[in-house]
């Protein structure tokens, strides 16, 4: 039985055994059940909403400001669900992780993005949107002479998931419609509010505390490398091979190719050192590869032996083995191959420099750029750093069973300034991951670099940087980094990651209790950012919806109609079902349609 069938299973025997104590008379009045919600309600505390909203001049101009904001993304929230359930509709997308039944949970360990290593600071975020989200609606109701008639606590079965103010219907019958609308703003507004402080923290001396540490940091080893074989794994940080310093994957590379020895030594951690006997491995591959093999994620990888008739054990020995030649001929333990040798272009980006020279966004082989021999993604990839924006030149492409040699202008790489090609190169030759290594890297440089911090050689420049948006776009990303930047989700600094960072600078003196304060920082700005985004959709009983109302009873009320009540329930009914129609065709759209 899997994780989420056991979560419904405890939902249900809770609602039911709720049900029963409720239909004994053994629940207190003040306790109130609904499914696996738990609601516990007072009226003590009414007070101090009293005493809060005190200074109302204060409050009715910041509630007015996230009035204005709320209506923005409302406008925007309903552009774009409509547009988005209009393309799944025109061309039904393949659905993703994102479409899978326990991501629409927000529970740590159940929903694939939210890691259980961070459940305690993901609860605190959502502990405290919830409060400030329910408070700012508290306090708005006494500035606006609305009554509330409870206040009380949200629990998730046993487990306290939130808070609640509830306001006297009748006091916001009679309220006007401006000081409604501020109230129903006022949640969303102190969510908002939230995100902006957590993340002037975190960008701030937080992550100008944290330092990418030395050496490659190690996501985990291909099963059966001989990284695997030497228990080098995941939290790993390889920081020396033969005694050589490395810091990226380039440098780890040259490491190994400047050695022809069958066993390196190599260090770990800069404290302990294995020894490595390399054999030469595919252990990754590109669908359609010259080769014809397949080597399937987790799955032991093919073995080459030799290369041309020549026994090899290494990569230093396969390009030697190859030397001039455009095609080599590899024993496996798959069987005889032979293939063009060079780097495998998977796509030509349409309109770019190459699509240009050759008219295709076909896979293609690169065997030869601007005179230089290319045998590998790597090799490419040093040869473009070579170049300069604007620059000729001669690339030498395998494609349709021949060779050929064509004339390219390159484009701009906006990363580097560099010349660019226009192309997603696949790591390796020909399609084929080669390694006598085996390790996979894990992008600790490009997290930090994403959370405004100095990710060094391993960072990654983002058109956001130094932007306002790169608030929303770390929020956004991070989380879903797998499915959108097709790296591993970021699950904050925790467990084996927090072996590729060090502390130091402004904070330092906090030791590792600087992650600590990362992570609650992060994941308070995301649940409050994603809250908020949430609450403002136009549709009753969110946020969004209520303003949607007293907004079109505006609009209405100057409008020469006989029963504006009815066009009003019209306007929002049709907005609400639209947008529940647009949220029901993002969600199974692309796994019913697809």
């Amino acid at each position: 039985m899997n994780t989420l069938l056991w979560v419904l299973v405890g939902f249900i025997a809770y609602s039911l055994l709720a049900a029963l104590l409720r239909a004994r008379g053994i629940l207190p009045e003040y306790v109130r059940v609904q499914g696996p919600l738990t609601t516990v309600h007072t009226r003590r505390g009414r007070e101090l909403l009293d005493r809060i909203a005190a200074p109302k001049r204060f409050w009715r101009a910041w509630s007015n400001v996230g009035l204005g904001i709320a209506l923005v993304i409302m406008v925007g929230t309903f552009v774009l669900l409509v547009f988005q359930a209009v393309v799944i509709l025109q061309n039904p997308p393949a659905p993703t992780q994102v479409n899978q039944p326990q991501n629409f949970l927000v529970i740590p360990g159940v929903n694939d993005f939210l890691p259980l290593s961070v459940a305690p600071e993901i609860l605190f975020g959502l502990l405290v949107g919830l409060v400030v989200h329910e408070g700012g609606h508290g306090v708005l109701s006494r500035v606006e002479g609305i009554d509330v008639e409870s206040m009380g606590i949200v629990l998730l079965t046993i487990l306290p998931v939130g808070a609640f103010v509830e306001p006297s219907e009748e006091s916001q019958r009679r309220a006007d419609r401006g000081g409604k609308s501020r109230m129903f703003a006022a949640g969303v507004t102190n969510n908002f509010a939230v995100t902006l402080v957590a993340f002037a923290l975190l960008f701030g001396p937080v992550i100008g505390s944290i330092s990418v540490a030395p050496g490659v940091a190690v996501s985990g080893a291909y099963a059966g490398s001989p990284a695997d074989a030497a228990g080098i794994s995941g939290g790993d940080r390889v920081t020396a091979i033969e005694g050589t310093p490395v810091n990226t994957t380039r440098e780890l590379d040259a490491a190994l190719l400047a050695t022809d020895a069958g066993t390196v030594s190599v260090e770990l951690d800069g404290e302990r050192t294995v020894s490595v006997t390399r054999e030469l491995v595919v252990a990754g591959s590109v669908a359609g590869n010259p080769a014809n093999l397949t080597v399937e994620s987790g799955s032991d990888p093919i073995r080459v032996t030799a290369v041309n008739g020549t026994a090899v054990s290494t990569r230093a020995d396969f390009e030697s083995a190859v030397g001039d030649s455009r095609f080599a001929r590899l024993d496996t333990s798959a069987g005889e191959r032979t293939i063009p040798v060079g780097a495998y272009i998977t796509t030509v980006a349409e309109n770019g420099p190459l699509y240009n020279a050759t008219g295709t966004t076909q896979p293609l082989i690169v065997s030869s750029f601007n005179g230089e021999r290319i045998t590998s993604s790597t090799e490419l990839q040093e040869a473009l750093d070579r170049t300069d924006p604007d620059q000729t030149v001669a690339v030498e492409l395998y494609r349709n069973g021949g060779f050929e040699t064509v004339q390219v202008t390159l484009g701009t790489n906006d990363q580097d300034g560099n010349g660019f090609l226009g192309v997603n190169i696949f790591q390796g030759t020909s399609g084929l991951l080669l390694t006598d290594f085996g390790t996979q890297e894990y992008p600790a440089g490009t997290y930090l670099s994403l959370l405004g911090g100095d990710g060094g050689d391993g960072g990654l420049a983002t058109a956001f940087e130094g932007s306002p948006l790169q608030l929303v776009y770390v929020s956004l990303l991070l989380p879903l980094a797998s499915v959108v930047l097709g790296i591993p989700n970021f699950p904050g600094f925790t467990g084996q990651v927090v072996n590729f960072y060090q502390v130091g600078g402004p904070l330092g003196f906090l030791g590792g209790g600087v992650f600590i304060f990362a992570n609650v920082l992060f994941w308070t700005a995301w649940i409050n950012l994603q809250l908020g985004l949430f609450n403002c959709i136009p549709g009753y009983p969110l946020d969004g919806g209520r303003i949607l109302r007293t907004s079109a009873e505006a609009v209405v009320s100057r409008l020469p109609v006989d029963d504006p009540h009815t066009v009003v329930r019209t306007i929002t009914t049709s907005i609400g079902l639209t947008m529940l129609a647009s949220l029901v065709l993002m969600i199974f759209g692309p796994t019913l349609l697809g």
